[in-house]
């Protein structure tokens, strides 16, 4: 039976599809790249929650298959994967409201002050709201940066559930879909950032999109602008980030992810009480784990019984490797 080896614990739902299908199902003893690289070799096919360098995949003589538990695959070697013909799959929808979710959560929790409201809370601080304003959602204006699913999802979930004003930058997507979702199109990412209350970004990370909030951008932005980030934290230009927020020039930042992760000890971002953190959980609730754990292994089981699998990342090996 083809052996596919799970890098990093998935939602049980995903196990027991690939099982049911007459897959033999191993967990690797450890997440690291170098038990990875370890465990590799006599795999078929491997599900990964982190990244896939091409040192390890060269590992792999028998892989037929590689799974990406998740949307963004700038963590996978998805270009040397490709040399060797080998299908990498992925679930760019699975978690896409549980990640809208969290991004407006961080909206509203830096809004409100939450974390500085539940320390004043748990010392009994009830003065609290008469020192420290706090904000609303209804009526502001949101820049959604990137329209795929989750920017899309977004839209849809602040306007219409909060009667926020949003304007979209995203030089790919069709101005009428923007439309359609009650959106406006911004012609230019400072036509987005200069009069926003909140912008949240939704790009995939790229060599043209690492930095897109550069200490410029987020110069364009408002001195009362929250940013907020779910997508990848490369996106931000950190240190000018940091700058900002120190300098007052920007109120505040919500982020779940960042450049470096896990976040270091220590790091700037972590020193600021006007920054809301969390470790790279937005897609993360057990809803969204179990969808994309459930479409990791479908795209594996398609791709082993020679069917081309719904969402393929490396379009470039289907003629060679799908007959449908």
């Amino acid at each position: 039976m083809p052996l596919c080896l799970i890098a990093q614990p998935i939602h049980d739902a995903g196990v027991t599809a690939l099982r049911d299908a007459g897959l033999t199902v191993r967990l690797a003893s450890a997440p690291d790249l170098d038990t990875l690289a370890a465990e590799i070799p006599d795999a078929d096919a491997v599900l990964i929650r982190d990244s896939l360098p091409d040192w390890v995949i060269d590992r792999a003589p028998r892989l037929k298959v590689i799974a990406n538990h998740g949307t963004g695959t700038d963590a996978v070697a998805v270009d040397h994967a490709t040399q060797r013909g080998i299908p990498v799959v992925y679930t760019p929808t699975a978690n896409v409201q549980a990640v809208a979710e969290h991004a407006l959560m961080l909206m509203m929790g830096v809004a409100r002050q939450a974390q500085a409201a539940d320390a004043a809370a748990r010392k009994g601080e009830w003065g609290f709201k008469y020192t420290r304003p706090v904000y609303g959602l209804a009526g502001k204006r949101l820049a959604v940066l990137g329209f795929g699913h989750t920017g899309r999802w977004l839209a849809r979930m602040a306007r219409g559930g909060f009667g926020v004003d949003v304007r979209v930058w995203s030089p790919s997507a069709d101005p009428a879909e923007i439309s359609a979702a009650g959106a406006s199109a911004a012609p230019s990412l400072e036509a987005a950032l200069r009069d926003a209350d909140f912008v949240s970004l939704h790009r995939p990370l790229r060599a043209d999109t690492r930095h897109t909030l550069d200490a410029r951008a987020l110069a364009w932005l408002p001195a009362h602008a929250i940013v907020v980030n779910t997508s990848r934290g490369g996106l931000i230009d950190e240190d000018a980030l940091v700058d900002a927020l120190r300098g007052g020039r920007l109120a505040g930042a919500g982020l779940d992810v960042f450049a470096a992760e896990p976040l270091a000890q220590g790091h700037p971002l972590a020193q600021l009480d006007n920054v809301l953190l969390t470790p790279h959980m937005a897609g993360s609730t057990q809803e969204a784990l179990e969808e994309t754990a459930r479409q990791c292994a479908q795209g594996i089981v398609d791709v082993l019984a020679g069917r081309r699998p719904q969402y393929l990342k490396n379009e470039e090996v289907k003629s060679a490797l799908f007959s449908s």
